[in-house]
């Protein structure tokens, strides 16, 4: 029941499979609801600067603050929540999520950190970005569309899609 929240000032809410969180961001605040170890808690986020939230499927969110090149995350955290403060978020131009991992993609270094669940598509280091246009992720994979060279890569579980050779 969401009855007793203000809705006044979101400016946008995302979901896992089991929680919610609206993002003031005019006001640096969030509020999270739902199953509270799969991110329906977050009253110690600092959301301040927060440009976008991002869930998984499953049970994490990331708080991504664009301008300072950090990200914030909570909720379950063999599924991409918990601390990702060792993760570096400078020059990240854009968050991907499967249900169980996240991609942060440095497009204009051709670069991409993964975490969260390593068989859903949370490590992708030896990966090659340079020249991805754009990625797309299913539960458990993620592929990595190099259109102009007419390529792929994929990751993650390959009977979700990982395995596109």
């Amino acid at each position: 029941d969401c009855s007793g929240i203000d809705f006044t000032h979101v400016t946008g809410i995302s979901s896992t499979d089991s929680a919610f969180v609206a993002l003031k961001q005019d006001l640096g605040h969030g509020v999270c609801w739902g199953a509270s170890s799969w991110g329906g808690q977050c009253s110690g986020i600092d959301f301040s600067h927060t440009a976008e939230i991002y869930g998984t499927g499953g049970s994490a969110f990331v708080a991504f603050k664009k301008d300072l090149g950090q990200g914030v995350c909570w909720g379950e955290s063999f599924w991409g929540g918990g601390d990702c403060s060792g993760i570096d978020f400078g020059h990240v131009t854009g968050i991907y999520n499967t249900a169980r991992a996240f991609l942060a993609l440095k497009q204009d270094l051709g670069q991409g950190v993964c975490w969260g669940s390593s068989s859903s598509g949370g490590h992708c280091s030896g990966i090659d970005f340079r020249h991805v246009t754009e990625i797309y992720g299913t539960g458990s994979a993620f592929v990595a569309v190099k259109q102009d060279l007419g390529q792929g890569v994929c990751w993650g579980d390959s009977s979700s899609g990982g395995d596109c050779s």
